[in-house]
């Protein structure tokens, strides 16, 4: 029999998502708990669209301390939280909720700080400001790069979409440093470019080809790929064939990771070649 004191629980956090079993996160985040001795589990968990507002309230209930949020619920959660903050709403997405002691739900998104982060760390001689950024794709992954961008001082970010319209508005909201090229041009725009990336899933394995012609394409440049299977994408091997430095897409996801697991856990995660041996292992 207990006699009713406090206990302390174990936290839990999680990815909801749909499908979820192809994540890296379960493995990462198992990885830093067992690090740093926190009696703690981060969980994969399979949720419709239908189902969410109901798990989301009930989750807290259960221990959760929070949750990242993947495809494709990213945009429903921000109707769903109590507080979203600015980054969030800029965006349009959140990949981060904490929910808080007083029942809150707190939305957050931290892929922007992710890819600046991994930037900063694999290409240390990188500088925002020193000329454009060229940006292949206009989805959710794209929104987050070019508000990141925006924020760190990069000068002019040029898009460029199969479809002009999603680029078009992103424009709109991102005010001038906005610069949209059509797709058939997507090559004219890597000319100058300094930081190049790829956001769409072109060279994803499983999916088609990157074929931009990188003709253009300055040694000077930067060049990274949020695509990370395979790590090596035909746009970085390119890339490195004409003398860019080239950042894979796997930084980006170990680093938007870390912030979410400190305000869960309480430990600020490194983020370092053990960590990411842990994701690609088989």
């Amino acid at each position: 029999m207990t006699n009713g004191a406090p206990h302390p629980r174990i936290p839990l956090a999680g990815v909801i998502g749909s499908p979820i079993a192809h994540s890296r996160s379960p493995r990462l985040h198992a990885y830093w708990l067992k690090k740093y001795g926190i009696s703690g589990f981060y969980v994969p968990l399979d949720v419709t669209q239908a189902d969410l507002r109901q798990v989301l309230a009930a989750l807290p209930k259960a221990g959760f301390v929070g949750c990242n949020v993947t495809i494709p619920h990213k945009e429903a959660v921000l109707g769903l939280a109590d507080v979203v903050t600015d980054r969030a709403a800029l965006i349009g997405a959140a990949n981060t909720l904490i929910f808080r002691s007083d029942g809150r739900i707190h939305a957050d998104n931290t892929d922007g700080y992710g890819f600046i982060a991994s930037l900063r760390q694999n290409a240390p001689a990188w500088n925002a400001g020193a000329g454009p950024a060229a940006v292949l794709g206009a989805g959710g992954a794209a929104r987050a790069v070019v508000a990141s961008l925006i924020e760190v001082g990069v000068p002019e970010v040029r898009i460029s979409n199969r479809t002009r319209a999603r680029a078009d508005m992103l424009r709109s909201e991102f005010g001038a440093k906005v610069v949209v090229y059509d797709w058939v041009q997507a090559g004219n725009m890597l000319e100058d470019a300094l930081t190049v990336v790829n956001t769409t899933s072109l060279g994803m394995t499983g999916k088609p080809e990157f074929r931009v012609p990188l003709d253009a394409l300055s040694p000077s440049a930067v060049v990274t790929d949020l695509v990370y299977v395979p790590l090596k994408t035909r746009l970085l091997q390119e890339a490195e064939a004409v003398g860019c430095v080239t950042v894979d897409g796997l930084g980006m996801l170990l680093h938007q990771a870390a912030p979410a697991f400190e305000r869960w856990f309480g430990v600020r995660p490194e983020v370092d070649q053990a960590a990411r041996d842990v994701v690609l292992a088989p």
